[in-house]
């Protein structure tokens, strides 16, 4: 299915970057480990060199130290590994090498938490203080869920800032940190992204399990995923592997500030090479650790009490990409910047790992460029033809339609997600219909553009992605899985004209086939004719 990319990437020029290749078998160690349920192969050759470009170039693109990069695509398999550990040392990054995951550890708790929901020894819905009693009363209930899904109120960081070195700290003293900084929002009614609500979750695996929390990890999530090397992050346990990090200042690489991540444990401090991390991916499409609905709630973004989406889920954030549904984490810390990326609807999973901060729009640009490698040959793109203000808007709901129909609909019938969303289809599409008139949106186009912004989120019974849904299993029913696959590279315009061509041979009801006016729309945006004139223009 990969497109001919010798053409496209080859000419980029490989200079000089030591490539480790990844070794074929799961190594050995003395807790017990499992071995990935596909027999992993290499990616075609061209893929291979195509996504070795495609690193290279990002690379050259500022000064670096070092990088390694892990890619699955079904039983594909392949690591890469560039420039150095350790720059002072002239050590090479390798596959053995280890990096701070920092907020990725975030992921690893999630999962660790679910596993014990899963067991019935712990309740999403229970308030913390019944599983950490030193959390102060005087905070008021905050339930598991709400840690999960940073709708807690937790502080990030309090006034110390991400950077600010606390020293060596056992649980005790990490829950100590947060204990003396109130709520900054009521829970449920504030998304606040904090690593020291996850605090508050590893010492409530603590109570539950009767381990630690890295005991924990090591016996139900590191072992079974095969991470070998994973570790806490204890700078005294460090071997001759692991990288040394650094900053850009005034473009110059210089040693990243030494600071101790004990304090924030369950939510940034562990350790793990690429494999290790690439085995915790393989790990997560294949349902390992935890259960297909488990997984499917900790892939599924939570809401704010009003019905806004917080684009995260439990240890996971959540976005659609291009009819891509993504799930995620990044990490960014002192000596470390990584990314966590999987398509579970496509199975693909991407990790990167640099021992250079402030790395994560590179990182970002590699995984989105590897995706459209594996993912998107499906044919020219065909580009809206604009000509107002008005179109602009009706083109961005297209687009937002398109985008997470056809990605929740691979999630939900390829993954382990659910489709949401309670009244009818028919109403559905109608109300979508309206969202989309030219007419309605030239009346007030600020307006019509915030109910279209919101026309996926739970607030608006996730309108575009219920019609979005159910349109994909249309094309998919009509023109078959292949067809689907090029709409990410050929656009929302070939989506909706695809479908529509659909419902005409197959008499859809009316509701289902929107109206005259977003018809004649889309037979416009694809030709460059002039608009019909709608009431106040837009112009």
């Amino acid at each position: 299915m990969y497109r001919d990319i010798r053409a496209v990437f080859l000419p980029v020029l490989l200079w000089g970057l030591t490539v480790w290749a990844a070794p074929p078998t799961v190594p050995v160690c003395e807790r017990p480990l499992s071995a990935p349920s596909l027999v992993e192969q290499p990616f075609p050759e061209e893929v291979r060199r195509a996504m070795e470009a495609l690193v290279r170039a990002e690379l050259a693109r500022e000064p670096h130290a070092g990088l390694a990069v892990g890619v699955l695509h079904g039983d594909r398999r392949w690591v890469g590994t560039y420039g150095l550990r350790d720059m002072e040392r002239g050590l090479p990054a390798t596959p053995r090498t280890t990096w701070r995951m920092a907020s990725i550890t975030k992921s690893f708790t999630a999962v660790a938490v679910m596993q014990l929901v899963e067991q019935g020894r712990m309740d999403l819905d229970a308030d913390i203080r019944t599983l950490v009693p030193s959390w102060p009363e005087t905070h008021g209930p905050v339930t598991v869920r709400q840690l999960l899904g940073h709708l807690g109120g937790v502080t990030n960081y309090g006034n110390l800032g991400p950077s600010q070195d606390t020293g060596p700290l056992d649980t005790a003293g990490a829950l100590a940190l947060v204990a003396k900084y109130g709520l900054e929002a009521e829970p449920g009614t504030r998304f606040i992204y904090s690593t020291w609500a996850y605090s508050l979750l590893g010492a409530a695996i603590e109570a539950v399990s009767g381990r630690s929390y890295g005991e924990y990890l090591q016996e139900h999530v590191f072992g079974p995923s095969g991470m070998e090397h994973a570790a806490l992050d204890d700078r005294r346990t460090r071997d001759e592997h692991h990288a040394t990090g650094y900053r850009l200042r005034e473009g110059k690489r210089v040693p990243s500030r030494v600071v101790d991540v004990s304090g924030r444990f369950a939510g940034g401090g562990t350790r793990a090479s690429i494999e290790d991390l690439l085995g915790f991916a393989r790990a997560l499409l294949d349902y390992r650790l935890v259960s297909p609905a488990s997984t499917g709630q900790m892939q599924t973004s939570m809401s704010t009490r009003d019905g806004r989406r917080t684009d995260y889920g439990m240890g996971f954030a959540t976005w659609p990409l291009r009819g891509h549904y993504v799930v995620a984490h990044s990490g960014a810390q002192p000596e470390t910047s990584t990314l966590l990326l999987l398509l579970p609807g496509e199975g693909v999973a991407i990790t990167l790992a640099s021992n250079v901060e402030g790395q994560a729009a590179s990182l970002r640009r590699i995984a989105y460029g590897i995706i459209e490698l594996l993912l998107e040959d499906g044919g020219a793109r065909v580009n809206a033809r604009l000509q107002n203000g008005v179109d602009s808007v009706v083109n961005e709901g297209l687009g937002r339609v398109f985008g997470h129909g056809l990605a929740y609909h691979l999630w939900a019938t390829r993954g382990p997600g659910t489709l949401p969303g309670t009244s009818a289809l028919p109403d559905a599409f109608a109300q979508v219909t309206h969202l989309l008139d030219r007419n309605v949106i030239a009346r007030a186009p600020g307006a019509a553009t915030e109910r279209i912004r919101a026309a996926h989120e739970p607030r608006a019974d996730w309108l575009f992605v219920r019609v979005g849904a159910h349109m994909a299993r249309t094309l998919e029913e009509a023109l078959g899985p292949e067809r689907l696959r090029g709409y990410p590279t050929r656009g929302a315009l070939a989506f909706f004209n695809d479908y529509l061509a659909v419902c005409e041979s197959k008499t859809c009801p009316d509701p289902f086939r929107f109206n005259e006016t977003l018809r004649a729309d889309l037979r416009r945006f694809s030709s460059g004719a002039p608009p019909a004139q709608a009431v106040g223009s837009g112009r």
